[in-house]
């Protein structure tokens, strides 16, 4: 991008009407407060060439922002950013003259203190990257799970309608022509606006994004108003000292999405706490459950197999062939007289979907309401979903008539039960788990997840899964301690690899053998070091023997 004058991104920040300071240094001899006559100061005219958050990246003429993590805080920096020739640092304290240690810069700059850095950071890069956000139709996707399969449909059922759409998520961005990978499922907001505007770039009329709670919680989509925002689930996760305290504020922020960020609201009423927030907003209660909220406009439409939901299923198949392992399920809304492209027999759809599990009828369901709402037709809704294949959700990974190869993302007892469960729809003569759980975490994960796999699994195949800083035997031996307790039929294999092996050169006619944790991650941490390692792969190699 460009340069942008500085005045420019004050004023996205409102800041003739928030709590905004400038201090303006010459010299750093001292540091004197301007003097509130904000629109006559001379420094709005400055221009800016890029917006910085890594202070590894400071380069002359930028604005830095200073943002405090979990284990480094920039404001602790300042006197560096400025030496390499930041002009503006957006701070969020007060900053001493004693913080700048004298440094001599070559050009006046200055230090400006605004109530929330992170905030300031998502709108100011908006505005850097020219509102993109603005320019594209957008979806956004939450949940505790199915964000990324419900992200991916969406995806798959606008382009099938001819609708050229991009996705940020879990396995990466989608541009349009490229694919770039992530770190987070939601990055940081100057990150964000940067996609955007590259899918917008890139010939996009849509995005489907995933947004994660911490995105919310960190401001990492502050600015950002989505066209429908979809709701899947909420369990307890991500709960810890770098995440969230407690299930009450993973809860806040994941409802903030549809209380303060979406016109358009689409929410599965048959999570408990997804049908409070919907009823919230239909009955004009946003106000009472978020008091920093007004009255709000939102349009408000529910789905599940409650019998009240505007977007119904009546009826899931489970099909398991040679060539195709998955489900159909039958949708029906009330809401097609709204969409005047379709026709009265559009009330009722029978969708079909190339990825096994009970769950995944919901995530359908979500996807074909939001694609129903942007008027995708009926064929479309119903077959284009046949053949989607997204990384490490529910990924078969091989089928034959003999068995099928299941890889996955789950990694907790909550997503591994919901996994088990769905997957005993398919009637296997065994059902088999190779899993293992990461080191450094806590151990109620292992405990629950061995709990889990003793009493739904015919066989556990105990192994490695990331075991960072400590030793894979100590984490084998916890969950060891759990499923002993059930009387579950399990083995320990260590090496991840083999132990794929074993559960391919093992199985037997009829069984489904389910490889969770990973998913699409392509990695196996040890101690540090994070060596190439994909379940996908490792299937494949084991089939070779």
């Amino acid at each position: 991008m460009g340069n942008i004058k500085l005045g420019n991104l004050l004023a996205a920040l409102e800041y003739n009407a928030v709590n905004t300071e400038v201090y303006k240094n010459t010299g750093y001899e001292n540091i004197d407060k301007n003097d509130g006559k904000k629109n006559e100061l001379d420094f709005l005219d400055i221009e800016i060439s890029d917006i910085v958050y890594d202070s590894r990246k400071v380069s002359a003429g930028c604005a830095f922002v200073c943002i405090k993590g979990a284990r480094f805080d920039s404001h602790d920096i300042l006197d560096e950013v400025i030496q390499k020739g930041a002009l503006a640092v957006f701070v969020e304290h007060d900053i001493k003259k004693a913080e700048i240690k004298d440094i001599k810069p070559s050009r006046e700059s200055y230090i400006i203190k605004v109530e929330n850095t992170r905030y300031a950071l998502a709108v100011m890069s908006a505005e850097y990257f020219g509102r993109p956000a603005d320019k594209l139709i957008s979806i956004g996707v939450t949940g505790t799970k199915g964000k990324t399969t419900t992200a991916h449909m969406i995806k798959k059922l606008l382009e099938s309608a001819g609708k050229k759409t991009g996705m940020i998520g879990t396995n990466g961005v989608y541009t349009g022509s490229k694919h770039i990978p992530l770190v987070n499922t939601t990055p940081q907001s100057y990150d964000l606006h940067r996609y955007l505007n590259m899918i917008y770039e890139d010939g996009c009329k849509y995005v489907v994004m995933e947004v994660s709670s911490q995105g919310l919680k960190l401001d990492r989509t502050a600015g950002i108003v989505f066209d429908y925002a979809v709701f899947t689930n909420i369990s307890p996760d991500h709960i810890g000292p770098a995440e969230h305290e407690n299930f009450d504020e993973y809860l806040y922020y994941k409802s903030t999405l549809f209380y303060k960020q979406c016109r358009h609201a689409i929410i599965n009423i048959d999570d408990i706490n997804g049908k409070k927030i919907y009823e919230n907003i239909v009955h004009d209660k946003i106000a009472d459950a978020l008091s920093t909220c007004k009255k709000s406009k939102i349009k408000a439409y529910s789905f599940g197999k409650a019998d009240e939901a505007d977007f119904r299923i009546c009826g899931i198949n489970y099909l398991a062939e040679k060539d195709f392992v998955g489900i159909s399920c039958i949708i029906k809304t009330t809401h097609k007289e709204e969409i005047s492209e379709h026709d009265e027999s559009d009330a009722k759809l029978n969708v079909n979907v190339g990825i096994p599990g009970r769950f995944n009828a919901l995530n359908a369901t979500a996807a074909a309401a939001v694609a129903f709402l942007l008027n995708v037709n009926r064929y479309i809704l119903e077959n284009s979903l046949i053949n989607l294949h997204v990384d490490g959700r529910m990924e078969v990974v091989y089928k034959s008539d003999k068995y099928i190869v299941i890889v996955d993302y789950a990694h907790n007892a909550v997503s591994m039960e919901s996994l088990l469960d769905t997957l005993r729809d398919y009637n296997p003569k065994r059902l088999v788990v190779v899993f293992g759980c990461g080191g450094n975490r806590s151990k109620d994960r292992r405990y629950s997840m061995g709990e889990i796999a003793g009493k739904k699994a015919d066989l556990s195949i105990i192994t490695a899964d990331n075991s960072r800083f400590e030793k894979v035997e100590g984490i084998i031996a916890d969950i060891r301690k759990s499923i002993e307790k059930t009387g579950g039929k399990f083995i320990e294999i260590p090496d991840r690899q083999e132990a794929i092996s074993y559960a391919v050169e093992n199985a037997l006619k009829g069984d489904i053998i389910a490889v969770i944790g990973k998913g699409h991650e392509d990695y196996q941490e040890i101690n540090g070091i994070r060596h190439h390692f994909l379940d996908r792969e490792a299937v494949m190699e084991a089939l070779k023997k």
